[in-house]
């Protein structure tokens, strides 16, 4: 109950920081709306090859803009020195990352939300009768990109070539997550939906196995 207590009010300082300047979700939404805007354009899809190759576009999409969105995460911290303050102020250092990633994941999924119905203009695609499902498969992606993601920045934060750094760690351990993802998104936008119950499991899985690694390395990470 400690952490949960403690996670709530530093979630609410994430959002109200983020929420007063906009800076990051402004940058994600502008940094998707041109990646899916530009290849739109490029590539003028027809409606089939809209379902086959639309999907990996829209997920690299969102995995460039998550490093993007990533990166500040701790780097703040470490700019104001408040890193220090925050660890004394909660009685276990997890429901620091929980917060965060609490947060990151919001935005993630947020900035997500928002680009669908562009998407599906663009490409000619429908997503009504499957929104629900697709923003099921959104939220358990971005969780999989959050998690790793901010355990990194915390990493990333406290090197000299952070701004490097955070993307070559990222990049190669959340391709499984970029895979399941776009697979499943694809078959929601097939002729046939349906939700793929395996795609969805490893997300879970990836999901509960990053998320207990953080939960039992946390502490290490900050103190590093």
């Amino acid at each position: 109950m400690a952490v949960l207590a403690d996670t709530t009010v530093l979630l609410g300082k994430e959002l109200r920081t983020e929420f007063r300047s906009r800076e990051l979700l402004t940058t994600t939404v502008v940094f998707i709306l041109v990646v899916v805007v530009l290849f739109s354009f490029t590539f003028d899809p027809s409606a089939g090859e809209s379902r086959r190759f639309g999907p990996g576009l829209l997920w690299l999409s969102f995995l460039f803009a998550a490093s993007l969105m990533l990166q500040p995460c701790f780097l703040r911290e470490q700019n104001n020195d408040t890193l220090s303050a925050l660890r004394l102020s909660v009685r276990d250092p997890f429901s620091i990352f929980l917060a965060k990633l609490s947060a990151n994941t919001l935005f993630l999924l947020l900035t997500e939300v928002l680009m669908l119905p562009v998407f599906a203009i663009l490409y000619n695609v429908h997503i009504l009768g499957v929104f629900l499902q697709l923003v099921l498969v959104l939220f358990l992606g971005s969780l999989g990109v959050a998690i790793p993601g901010t355990a990194f920045s915390a990493i990333s934060a406290q090197a000299r070539m952070r701004e490097l750094m955070l993307p070559l760690l990222l990049l190669p351990l959340l391709t499984p997550v970029l895979i399941a993802s776009t697979e499943a998104t694809r078959a929601l936008l097939d002729a046939n939906p349906v939700l793929r119950a395996d795609w969805l499991g490893f997300l879970a899985g990836f999901d509960v196995v990053f998320l207990t690694a953080l939960w039992l390395f946390g502490e290490y990470l900050l103190e590093e």
